[in-house]
């Protein structure tokens, strides 16, 4: 993926949602439905989400200084952690409250018409904003499912961007359901379960991308793939095979690779040298976020056991 992170569908996202938060505020006041006050702190909550992803992206492009020499690439990590926390504390929690509280405190929906117009209208822009994350990645996602680019995938932004919207627009439903069952019945009710259902999703969502951020956050290595083709690129010229190899991605477009190499024994240390050039330059070419490559020449003690 490239550096931009899927910039484009964070702010369609950035956008959608401070519009519809303002929205569902608004219908909030007038109808008094708990579900639209969920879904207003909900989108609060994305609308605050996309802003700092968009600072994790800017605050990882700082430049690399003697305490930090690898740079600052798992800043977009950090915050697309952070991103994962909010989600489930302000939007998760607060609903599962707020649901609760209406279930002991049942309160009569006032214009609920006002709230239906407001959830189609959100329904149709949080669509566009799906649909802009969908879009861009495809372009990185390759044959993988979309569960495995989420789970797979060593850029935090897109991940986060699809599951906050598919979050956003299954919530939308939800509370589109429970004040029309409450509406069309005349039991608040109804319009508290969409409360709590709205909760529960969230938190699943949550807990998903906290997993999957802490995971990055701490440090994960190449792909199997990825890590085939780097031993398979190592294994080639003068060097006679790879003895062992670490990998550990210290931002999403930037691989750390370091790796102890057999060379043929007797060669002039030009030649070492050429060796170690030769292989570093033939992985960054199959496999170009690996930046950072630390090469140990050694000898083939196996060959000499036998």
């Amino acid at each position: 993926m490239s550096a931009g992170g899927g910039t484009k569908a964070i702010i369609a996202a950035l956008v959608a949602n401070a519009g519809i938060a303002l929205a569902k505020f608004v219908g909030f006041l007038i109808t008094g439905s708990s579900s639209m006050l969920a879904e207003s702190v909900h989108s609060v909550a994305d609308t605050s989400n996309q802003g700092l992803l968009l600072l994790g992206q800017k605050t990882s492009r700082r430049k690399a200084t003697p305490n930090h020499p690898f740079g600052f690439g798992r800043d977009r990590y950090f915050y697309s952690f952070v991103v994962a926390l909010l989600l489930f504390s302000l939007g998760s929690v607060f609903a599962i409250y707020e649901g609760i509280h209406k279930l002991q405190h049942p309160e009569e929906l006032s214009s609920p018409l006002v709230a239906v117009g407001i959830l189609v209208v959100a329904i149709a822009l949080e669509s566009y904003s799906f649909r802009t994350a969908i879009v861009e990645s495809k372009a990185i996602k390759g044959d993988a499912t979309w569960w495995q680019f989420i789970r797979q995938s060593k850029t935090p932004e897109l991940p986060v961007v699809l599951l906050e919207d598919a979050g956003a627009l299954f919530g939308l439903v939800l509370a589109l359901l429970g004040v029309g069952l409450a509406t069309l019945t005349g039991d608040p009710v109804f319009d508290a379960l969409g409360t709590l259902c709205i909760g529960v999703l969230l938190g699943v969502i949550a807990i998903v991308l906290i997993i999957e951020m802490k995971s990055l956050l701490i440090g994960e290595g190449a792909s199997p793939a990825e890590l085939d083709l780097i031993v398979d690129e190592l294994a080639a010229g003068k060097v006679q095979r790879v003895i062992h190899i670490r990998t550990q991605y210290i931002g999403p477009d930037e691989l750390l690779v370091a790796a102890k190499i057999a060379l043929s024994p007797g060669l002039p240390a030009a030649d070492v040298a050429q060796a170690i050039d030769d292989a570093e330059q033939r992985v960054r070419n199959r496999v170009p976020a690996a930046r950072l490559i630390y090469l140990e020449p050694d000898l083939d003690r196996s060959l000499t056991k036998s």
